[in-house]
C-alpha cells in the first residue's frame, strides 16, 4: 500500500466518527434560523435537528446525526424537474424558456420578469422558472407531467417516492405569491399548461418525501457527471450533468449562493424545509476523503433569512475546510 493510500484508508476509518462530532459541534447554529413559518405544515418540525449522509464512489456511506429523518424536497425538486424536461425535450428547449443566470433576488421575487422584455425567468432554481418547467415535464395533462419527473426521480433512487399530502395542501392553501407568478407567466406566455395544473404540479414536487441518504444518491450521481458508480449505469448525459451542477453552483442556494460557492465550493441547492442536496465532483487531493467524487445531503429545519439551513450550512462550510471539498 501506497502512502496515499495509507492515509486516504487511515483518515476514511475515522470519517463516521469526525462526522459525528462535527454535527454535535453545529447544531447550535439551529438557533441562528427558524422553521419555515409561512407553510403551516413544516412549521412544527423539531429546529435543534441536525443530520447529514455522505455516500462515496465506492459505496461507502456514512451519517451523522438525526440521519433518518423524512421531510419534503421543496425547492431541491427544481434541480429533478429540470433534469427531466432537459431530458425529455432537449437542452436548448429548456434554455430558450428558462434561462441560467443568477439574480441575487430572492427566490419568489416578481421584479426581474416584470423589468425583462421578454419576460423570460433567469433560471430554474427561483420560483418562477421552477413553475415554467413544471409546465414544460412532457405529458399532456397535470397527471402525467408530475409522473414524468416521479420515473425520473426513482431512476436516480431505485425507488418511487410518495407525497405527503398534508404538506402539499398547506402549501397550496398558502400559494399567493407562487399563484401570482404563475398569472404572470401564463400572461407572457411561458407556460404550457394551465395556471392551476402547473401550480399543483410545482407544490406537489416540493411535497415529495426524502431522506438525507436520497439526498445523497442524487447527488453522488451528480458528481459522477450522470453516471451510478454502485450500478455501473448511466443515468443522466454528461452535457445535462455538468450543466445542473453549474447551476446549482451558481444558483442553487437563492440569493445566498454567491457566499456559499466562495466558503462551500460545491454544487448544492437547499429546499425551505431544510435540506440540502451537494455534488462534489472527484478531486485531486488523493490523501482526502471521498477524492473520488461524492454526494451529501443534509437537513436541518432551521432556515436563515434567504432560506437557507442555518445549522446546515455552517456543517457543510466545515466539511469542505476540513476535507477540501471545494471545486476550487
Amino acid at each position: 500500500m501506497d502512502k496515499d493510500t495509507q492515509e486516504e484508508f487511515e483518515t476514511c476509518g475515522e470519517c463516521a466518527n469526525r462526522l459525528q462530532y462535527w454535527v454535535e459541534q453545529h447544531k447550535k447554529y439551529t438557533v441562528k434560523g427558524r422553521c419555515a413559518e409561512y407553510i403551516p405544515a413544516l412549521r412544527y418540525a423539531d429546529p435543534d435537528t441536525l443530520g447529514v449522509c455522505i455516500i462515496g464512489y465506492d459505496g461507502e456511506v456514512i451519517k451523522g446525526g438525526e440521519a433518518d429523518i423524512v421531510f419534503t424536497m421543496q425547492s431541491i425538486s427544481k434541480v429533478i424537474s429540470f433534469m427531466t424536461v432537459c431530458m425529455a425535450r432537449g437542452i436548448s428547449y429548456a434554455l430558450e424558456r428558462v434561462d441560467v443566470e443568477p439574480t441575487g433576488d430572492p427566490y419568489n421575487s416578481i421584479m426581474r420578469l416584470e423589468l425583462k422584455k421578454p419576460a423570460r425567468p433567469f433560471n430554474p432554481m427561483i420560483n418562477a422558472g421552477a413553475i415554467t418547467v413544471a409546465s414544460l415535464l412532457p405529458g399532456s395533462t397535470k397527471e402525467g407531467k408530475f409522473a414524468a419527473l416521479l420515473d425520473t426521480l426513482e431512476m436516480l433512487l431505485g425507488r418511487r417516492p410518495i407525497v405527503d399530502e398534508n404538506v402539499f395542501v398547506s402549501e397550496k392553501e398558502t400559494a399567493h405569491y407562487n399563484f401570482a407568478l404563475a398569472h404572470f407567466l401564463r400572461a407572457g406566455g411561458n407556460l404550457e399548461c394551465e395556471v392551476e395544473d402547473a401550480i399543483d404540479i410545482y407544490l406537489r414536487q416540493c411535497a415529495i418525501e426524502v431522506t438525507v441518504e436520497d439526498l445523497a444518491k442524487i447527488g453522488l450521481v451528480l458528481a459522477c457527471d450522470g453516471f451510478h458508480p454502485l450500478t455501473y449505469k448511466r443515468l443522466l448525459p454528461v452535457e445535462l450533468a455538468r450543466l445542473t451542477k453549474a447551476v446549482m453552483l451558481t444558483c442553487g442556494m437563492y440569493n445566498a449562493s454567491g457566499k456559499f460557492a466562495a466558503f462551500v465550493g460545491a454544487p448544492s441547492k437547499s429546499g425551505v424545509s431544510g435540506g440540502i442536496m451537494t455534488a462534489v465532483p472527484p478531486r485531486r487531493h488523493k490523501a482526502t476523503p471521498f477524492h473520488n467524487g461524492c454526494g451529501i445531503g443534509v437537513y436541518s429545519p432551521a432556515i436563515d433569512e434567504a432560506g437557507n439551513s442555518a445549522a446546515g450550512v455552517k456543517l457543510l462550510q466545515h466539511i469542505s475546510e476540513e476535507w477540501e471539498l471545494s471545486v476550487f
